[in-house]
């Protein structure tokens, strides 16, 4: 499933670009797992994943045909991002800060066991097993763009559920008007941890509404596999809409709260970084233009930028949530 807007930058995938049908099937199946719960095939224990996902490295996927999107807006794919290139170019700065880093070092991270706090102003707090949060609702492959602060996009496959199936479950209580999320900051598995380029660990947070969005996906998977350690396993989120910076990944807490949460990121340069970080091309960074955007895998000699699109393309779906506002100042 995909949330695009047309825009003449569409690349049409070739024969040659296409997952092999015995790999992509073999995918299909484990989606189906994963969303069958406990009785799922693809649920049985964390090490059959494993071992699944070492011996699958897809590129780039085929389309759903015939499959049915819950969020209104879905439409047809633009050319994923390969697999070699999401998953060895990224911003992850636990592990360092050059985008070969995570891809280096992201081995030592440790996924088993895993839980997630669920604290704050919610009805059923309490610390959650991965594999239970996996179990919650049903999960679906969504190809989102990814656009980061520094200019760079790509296009993935995630695998998850929107992020509002897991705060009905545990109910927030009345006075929760945004959602702080933690990512894990360990030393001894994370090098970047112990260095000093932000304030550990890592905090992001969202408006209620925003989070409840159905747009907004809580990720377990890309590219039919468990999440790759340098994307952000076992589990991150992921925000379309805004910057990439916005999806926090490795959750160890999702916090209920009354007030808008401080972001790593504005913590560290309030007048770089706002809390709502939506992409948004008439808005630039102080020290660089946000009008274009380099699609990552599109870097021959002539290649040219694309242009940035307002709200990263999903304004349509998105774009009523910030009726009103001046987008300049709460940027």
């Amino acid at each position: 499933m995909l949330i695009r807007t047309p825009d003449n930058g569409y690349i049409h995938p070739t024969s040659l670009d296409i997952t092999p049908q015995s790999a992509y099937l073999g995918r299909r199946d484990w989606l189906k797992g994963l969303a069958a719960g406990s009785a799922g095939l693809a649920m049985a224990t964390w090490a059959q994943r494993q071992a699944w996902a070492q011996t699958a490295r897809p590129g780039v996927l085929a389309p759903l045909s015939g499959s049915a999107s819950n969020v209104p807006g879905a439409q047809v794919m633009d050319k994923a991002t390969a697999y070699k290139d999401a998953t060895s170019y990224n911003n992850f700065y636990e592990f360092g800060t050059d985008k070969a880093d995570p891809a280096r070092y992201a081995h030592t991270l440790k996924t088993q066991p895993w839980t997630v706090e669920i604290e704050g102003l919610v009805k059923k707090p309490g610390r959650y097993a991965l594999e239970d949060l996996m179990k919650w609702a049903a999960m679906e492959e969504r190809i989102y763009r990814l656009r980061c602060v520094e200019g760079w996009s790509m296009v993935i496959p995630w695998v998850g559920y929107s992020l509002a199936d897991l705060i009905k479950r545990v109910e927030p209580q009345p006075g929760a008007k945004f959602v702080e999320f933690v990512s894990l900051a360990d030393e001894k598995t994370m090098p970047g941890v112990r260095g000093g380029s932000l304030d550990w660990p890592y905090v992001e947070g969202l408006r209620m509404d925003e989070a409840m969005h159905p747009l907004t996906l809580l990720a377990f998977g890309m590219y039919g596999e468990v999440m790759p350690k340098q994307n952000g396993a076992p589990v991150r989120l992921v925000v379309p809409w805004k910057y990439g910076f916005k999806s926090a990944k490795s959750l160890v807490k999702i916090r209920f709260v009354d007030k808008q949460p401080t972001s790593s990121w504005t913590k560290a340069a309030q007048q770089e970084y706002g809390f709502y970080s939506n992409v948004n091309p008439l808005v630039d960074h102080p020290r660089w233009s946000q009008a274009t955007e380099r699609r990552i895998g599109e870097d021959g000699l002539l290649a040219k930028k694309r242009k940035t699109l307002m709200f990263n393309g999903y304004e349509p779906q998105v774009g009523q949530l910030y009726a009103g506002m001046d987008l300049k100042r709460n940027f």
